[in-house]
């Protein structure tokens, strides 16, 4: 064993991005939603969701959703495929999307699990999450990121 690595305890579990895997073998990119793409979607609900990448310090969203509170009707949202706005939408309010929920959109299921707890206080921190991107090609991708629900 190498002088020193005994004594390394291993390092802090975190989720990692994971590249495109399958499909026709281009890659599932998303991409960060300015502010017009969000003012253009016209989203509603009174509360939002969005899933940020970890990697990009002080990004934008690649993934908004809104829905209203104890509500049945489907939470609605965005994402930008390459240069190309989809709506998504998940089942349930915005109570089903705070826990982590399946959104649908054309061709493509985006998956947001949490996997740990909230980061910081307030009333909505950022937890670390990833996002499984399943296109119906095949192909499969998972980011690592953090999921913010709130006002």
């Amino acid at each position: 064993m190498p002088e020193g690595k005994a004594a390394e305890a291993p390092p802090p579990i975190k989720p990692t991005d994971v590249p495109t895997r399958g499909g026709d073998g281009s890659p599932i990119e998303l991409a960060a939603l300015t502010e017009a793409d969000v003012s253009g979607a016209k989203l509603k609900g009174e509360l939002a969701c969005s899933f940020v990448d970890a990697d990009e310090e002080g990004a934008q969203p690649i993934l908004l959703a809104q829905g209203d509170v104890a509500s049945a009707e489907p939470s609605r949202g965005i994402v930008k495929v390459g240069d190309s706005i989809e709506t998504v939408s998940a089942n349930g309010g915005f109570d089903a999307m705070a826990k982590g929920t399946k959104f649908y959109a054309k061709g493509l299921e985006l998956r947001v699990a949490l996997t740990g707890p909230a980061q910081g206080e307030g009333e909505s921190p950022p937890r670390p999450a990833t996002l499984t991107a399943d296109r119906a090609d095949g192909a499969r991708r998972v980011f690592a990121g953090l999921w913010q629900c709130g006002p």
